[in-house]
């Protein structure tokens, strides 16, 4: 199911709020906050505009990194999405700051 997964799958998102299935079962409520194609890393045969996604929690999380899911426009729920933490940089440590990058 990754291997279809494309750019403006994502696009779609920007702005607005979903849930992030972890990896223990439970839901989170994020909010999609930065899309950015990244065509330096595009590799030459391949069709998917390389890219990333920035989200962040709605509410406290201990979630560090993993295997996750989302729900998609055209997809459905898409699982094996490796998410990652990253540092809150003067935002409020409570909350959780992710990012998903394709190539």
């Amino acid at each position: 199911m990754l291997q279809s997964v494309q750019n403006h799958h994502f696009q779609a998102l920007l702005g607005q709020t979903g849930t992030l299935h972890l990896p223990d079962g439970s839901a989170l409520a994020i909010h999609i906050r930065h899309y950015e194609e990244i065509p330096s890393a595009k590799l030459r045969h391949s069709e998917r505009m390389p890219f990333s996604l920035e989200f962040d929690s709605l509410e406290p999380t201990d979630f560090v990194d993993g295997l996750c899911a989302l729900e998609l426009p055209e997809l459905g729920r898409v699982d094996d999405i490796f998410v990652s933490r990253v540092p809150p940089m003067g935002r409020d440590p409570q909350l959780g700051y992710f990012c998903i990058s394709f190539n």
